[in-house]
């Protein structure tokens, strides 16, 4: 057994990390399928987060993510208030080669094997329209189209979630709720990014942007000219002088041992999971009077969506949900101040917490 094996091993068994009740490993030869499904917790009901589609470097590195991620999403569901635990899954490979129709449906097959114990729905490489034809295999997908019965997009309250936390963010920084004036740096504008943008501009924002995707980032100057401005890339954001906040938005790990020193910005407010790229990162942003707004906390807007798709779609009551995020993200930064720990901190004790409830412990 390979020492990367026992890391992982350890990480489930014995770290502080793990706890995870149950990891799956997927493969399906004939369609090329590999994946990985872990459940973290099904105290408090049905695990439920999405399936990531991503070239990893490695199977190691595609099972490390998905732990992460599944144990994010306990905490996560935990502290948007749902009836809900934490799930992930990772499919493995460039879904731009390898996703196909015959994939999607043994990925779905394999969801359906475990009863219900997790709900999926969308994340980074997938879609709307991947849910559909997963759904065609397995009933527990959320996320799917209208048509089919579904909420459709759920990067749009994820947006408008983060939006609130940024808005809380900024109440309890500088006694004022608005965005107005202030500089905001948005690295990734893809599903999520370009409608927080939307939100951002109508509230009088100064938008910075960046993103690996031009076309991502020509789209948005092209609608709002003189209005958001872009950089080449995000070790340029975090370095643009008189920024107010930052939004990270793509993938995980944005915030580490090097963006930390440079960023110049005073709150971190973004749509990314796992943003901190080790324990201990959130005490060097205190250190440095960075106020963070915990990522799995601010960006529950679309797991609020695609829960409420199970009971009925709606709208407006998914909405009123998600504006609640603005008050939980005070109540945050609250208890990190009553027991001087980082919000981060504040954040897990309050969701682990109502997990341990939940178990009667």
């Amino acid at each position: 057994m390979t020492d990367v094996t026992d890391g992982v091993l350890h990480t489930l068994f014995r770290s502080d990390q793990g706890g995870h009740e149950q990891v799956v490993l997927c493969q399906d030869r004939a369609s090329g399928l590999k994946a990985v499904i872990a459940i973290h917790s099904t105290a408090l009901g049905p695990a439920l987060g999405g399936t990531r589609f991503y070239p990893y470097a490695s199977e190691e590195e595609a099972v490390a993510d998905a732990l992460n991620l599944s144990r994010g999403m306990s905490y996560k569901n935990a502290m948007a208030g749902l009836d809900h635990g934490g799930g992930k899954a990772v499919i493995i490979g460039d879904p731009d080669t390898i996703k196909t129709e015959e994939l999607l449906l043994a990925y779905g097959r394999f969801v359906a094997s475990l009863g219900g114990r997790y709900v999926t729905a969308c994340d980074v490489g997938t879609y709307v329209a991947d849910m559909d034809v997963v759904a065609r295999e397995c009933q527990w997908v959320t996320g799917r189209s209208p048509e089919n019965g579904g909420a459709g997009d759920s990067s749009v309250l994820t947006a408008f979630g983060v939006f609130q936390g940024m808005r809380a963010s900024a109440q309890h920084l500088w006694g004022d709720p608005t965005l107005r004036g202030r500089k905001v740096g948005v690295a990734g504008v893809g599903k999520v990014g370009h409608y927080l943008v939307e939100h951002l501009v109508a509230d009088g924002a100064e938008v910075v942007i960046t993103d690996v995707r031009e076309e991502s980032v020509r789209r948005i100057l092209d609608k709002h000219p003189g209005k958001v401005t872009s950089v080449a890339d995000t070790n340029a954001l975090i370095r643009v002088e008189g920024l107010d906040i930052y939004a990270p938005c793509a993938l995980g790990g944005a915030l580490n041992d090097e963006s930390v020193p440079v960023l110049t910005a005073k709150i971190v407010c973004g749509a990314a999971n796992n943003q901190l790229a080790h324990p201990g990162v959130e005490k060097d942003l205190a250190d440095r009077a960075i106020l963070y707004a915990p990522d799995y906390v601010v960006n529950a807007g679309g797991v609020i969506q695609v829960a409420d798709e199970l009971h009925g779609f709606d709208f407006d009551r998914c909405k009123a949900k998600a504006a609640k995020i603005f008050d939980t993200t005070l109540a945050i930064f609250a208890r990190a101040k009553e027991d001087g720990i980082p919000p981060a901190a504040a954040a897990d004790r309050i969701a682990e917490q109502r997990i341990a409830e939940a178990r009667g412990l």
